[in-house]
């Protein structure tokens, strides 16, 4: 299965009616599974798959995180950046 970029989505998990945390998930083969992670700079963690593939980005400080800070992070792994109005449920929790 061809990885898209249309597979990529941002979810935001909310507690007491703030942001406590999201996670972008990126576009991954089908049977792809997280078999492990690494933190990185500014409260972002990586999912990884067996082969090193980035899967995902928990974003763990949601406040402190900016497009750019994602991005530059997206890039390092190879994988497709996202747009404003891709990161824009970030922004507006």
């Amino acid at each position: 299965m061809k990885r898209e970029k249309s597979d990529l989505f941002l979810e935001v998990t909310f507690r007491h009616g703030r942001p406590w945390a999201a996670y972008l998930q990126l576009p991954r083969s089908e049977g792809q599974r997280p078999v492990r992670t690494r933190r990185e700079e500014l409260g972002m963690v990586v999912d990884l798959a067996r082969d090193g593939t980035p899967l995902g980005i928990e974003i763990t400080a949601p406040g402190l995180v900016k497009l750019a800070d994602v991005n530059r992070l997206l890039k390092s792994l190879g994988a497709p950046t996202i747009t404003k109005s891709e990161f824009a449920p970030l922004v507006a929790a």
